[in-house]
């Protein structure tokens, strides 16, 4: 046993607290055996000496749970001192009593009693190995007394007559029974420490991945963030530049141009959902919302681009949609624009048709099945397995002729795996493909509720649709610009024209020129602004950051702030609290956000900072006239409301 003991592994001491707290755990099994056995045993040594027997073994545990309850509890992780020598003697004391029913056993039953005892002995054994986890010292003194009362099995033999050679086999059979006990308890060991180290390996690998993924999306956003200054850019020079195009050559060579910019901000949506979703990052909202309205406001938005390329527009099964539901409109029709949009993307000729099914289910809620069918040229089986794979075309020379990243489809089944939901495809060649969204939605918990307003990514799907088509296009845009968004997600429309200047309030400044002011820390962006607010005649002045613009809303008045949201030292929604609390010329003025952060929890940051309204970036002229508009109306009919209520 000492060769056995001296070969163990010497990380085993490291763990003499895991092991005293294992065999806490095991208390209850340490009591229930020992009841069994006095039971058990009761017919052969009598009650009385079963039951004092088990009284004894009752008080052994308690004792053993008073020395060891500062382990037990996590105070400490090893006794000092008396205490520590009371532990030792305590765990020898409590297998050393067990297994002295052996010897009542040997003495009362002969021969047959000292088989009971040795199978008693060999299960006691085994449950010390089994709970002295990674520590010698608890094996050695909990193991100790069962291998001794063991290694005694030849001696009773002897004494009551057993021939040399089967007191020879037995002494042989214990032995080998606690070399096989020790070799075990080393086997067990040794993996449970590769198991912690393959543990801990792991939780480090994913730590590190986790570290790594938060890194690429805050990359990606930073990146995102940053990108969208030359997309506002590009696509305020194009329009621009095709609403001065003297002739139609220009024209169609500045449209390619905000076309490619529509596109560039599709992709950059693209990749940073997919960032998103790959971290964990992208959540999913539960409200009321009127299902019928959504579907209706998504067909009709894309019908135009429909026609534009000869193509019918169908939708089947519409009577059995619900009014209200409750679940997350933006994700749902995200998906239904991807699916949408890559049908239209590969249908040359024929028709795009949308089935609704819908049924009421037993525990409530609604049961929804959506399909796309188209009559594309259909995939092949190969095609059909690396569908939804991130940024696989599936067909060569795709993005050649279409663009994009290859993520639509992979983010429309993440997103409808987010939502319970599931997309799957069928298709054949030259049959077209069936793309299914299946899900379910809740029933709406209020009586009415209100259509989901069209969202900024829907008109961007529209507007990449169209750019990918030829360019022999009617000289005037067939989709609706995009649209600049109040901040309680409230689509508003449009300017009535480019170049058309918003009604001033009618007071006493009456004609002179609207006095706005520009915040942004990048050159860019007050560029693209000012271009687009020069042919109003607007009175314009700019600031590069948060501090300069509240110097410069201390001395001057205006009629509007453009303000960027993300800047260095002072943020815009910060500057926007700033001259909210003040008292100067400017605490009432409508500050319209300028911000690529659309998600709910960033509008309602700029809501309880103080703005009024907020322009998705990239900017475009129709959204900023748009916006606007919106403003001055708004503010225009509060002065009128006061000035009823004054003449009352």
């Amino acid at each position: 046993m000492a060769i056995a003991t001296a070969a163990m592994p010497a990380t085993a001491q490291d763990s003499w607290a895991g092991a005293i707290r294992q065999r806490r755990k095991a208390l209850l099994q340490r009591l229930g055996m020992a009841a069994a056995c006095a039971l058990v045993f009761s017919p052969l040594l009598g009650w009385s000496l079963s039951a004092g027997w088990m009284l004894g073994y009752f008080t052994v545990q308690l004792v053993d749970l008073w020395i060891f309850g500062p382990v037990n509890d996590g105070r400490t992780e090893r006794l000092r001192g008396v205490r520590g020598l009371a532990g030792n003697a305590m765990l020898t004391i409590n297998a050393g009593y067990f297994g002295s029913l052996a010897i009542p056993l040997w003495i009362v039953g002969g021969a047959m009693g000292g088989i009971c005892a040795s199978m008693l002995l060999s299960a006691g054994a085994i449950y010390s190995m089994i709970n002295a986890p990674r520590s010698m010292s608890v094996l050695v003194l909990t193991v100790t007394p069962q291998f001794l009362y063991l290694a005694s099995t030849p001696f009773f033999m002897f004494a009551y007559g057993a021939s040399p050679a089967f007191v020879t086999a037995a002494a042989v059979a214990v032995g080998v029974f606690i070399t096989y006990c020790l070799s075990t308890w080393q086997r067990m060991n040794q993996a449970r420490i590769s198991e912690s180290a393959a543990r801990i390996e792991a939780e480090e690998k994913r730590a590190d991945a986790e570290r790594i993924m938060e890194g690429r999306s805050a990359f990606l956003a930073a990146v995102g963030h940053d990108l969208r200054t030359p997309i506002s850019a590009i696509l305020t020079g194009s329009a621009e530049l095709e609403r001065g195009a003297s002739d139609s050559s220009a024209r169609a060579q500045a449209r390619l141009i905000s076309d490619a910019g529509f596109m560039m901000k599709a992709l950059l949506d693209d990749l940073l959902d997919h960032a998103k979703l790959e971290a964990g990052h992208m959540t999913v909202d539960s409200v009321d919302f009127s299902l019928r309205d959504l579907l209706n406001q998504s067909a009709r938005l894309w019908r135009g681009p429909a026609r534009a390329k000869g193509l019918k527009l169908r939708i089947e099964g519409a009577a059995t949609v619900p009014t209200s539901v409750r679940g997350d409109p933006m994700r749902l029709r995200q998906v239904l624009n991807n699916l949408i949009s890559n049908a239209m993307k590969f249908t040359a000729e024929g028709s795009i048709t949308l089935r609704l099914k819908v049924w009421p289910e037993d525990t409530g809620g609604h049961a929804v099945l959506i399909e796309v069918a188209d009559t594309g040229p259909g995939m092949t089986g190969d095609q059909l397995a690396r569908l939804f794979t991130p940024f696989d075309q599936t067909i060569a020379g795709v993005s050649a002729r279409h663009g994009g990243t290859g993520l639509g489809l992979a983010i429309s089944r993440q997103l409808a795996e987010l939502m319970g939901g599931r997309l799957t495809a069928r298709s054949s060649v030259g049959h077209g493909s069936i793309f299914t969204l299946a899900l379910r939605l809740e029933a709406a918990q209020a009586g009415v509720v209100s259509a989901p307003a069209l969202d900024q990514e829907s008109r961007d799907a529209v507007a990449r649709a169209l750019s990918t088509r030829p360019s022999s296009r009617p000289s005037t845009p067939s989709t609706p610009a995009p649209d600049a968004q109040s901040l309680t997600g409230t689509a508003v429309e449009t300017a009535p024209a480019e170049g058309a200047a918003p009604a001033p309030d009618a007071d006493e400044d009456e004609g002179r020129p609207m006095r706005v002011l520009v915040v942004d820390d990048h050159d860019i962006n007050r560029r693209a602004i000012q271009l687009i607010l020069q042919p109003l005649g607007c009175d314009i002045a700019t600031a590069a950051d948060g501090m300069a613009a509240l110097k410069i809303c201390e001395t001057s008045s205006f009629d509007l702030i453009f303000m960027d949201v993300r800047m260095p030292e002072l943020d815009g929604r910060e500057t926007t609290r700033r001259i909210r609390d003040g008292d100067g010329p400017n605490a009432l003025v409508p500050i319209i956000a300028v911000t690529a952060d659309t998600a709910p929890e960033d509008i309602a940051a700029c809501t309880a900072a103080g703005m009024t309204y907020f322009v998705p970036k990239p900017i475009t002229p129709p959204m900023l006239l748009g916006a606007i508009t919106h403003v001055m109306t708004m503010a225009q009919a509060e002065d009128e409301a006061g000035v009823e209520t004054a003449a009352a």
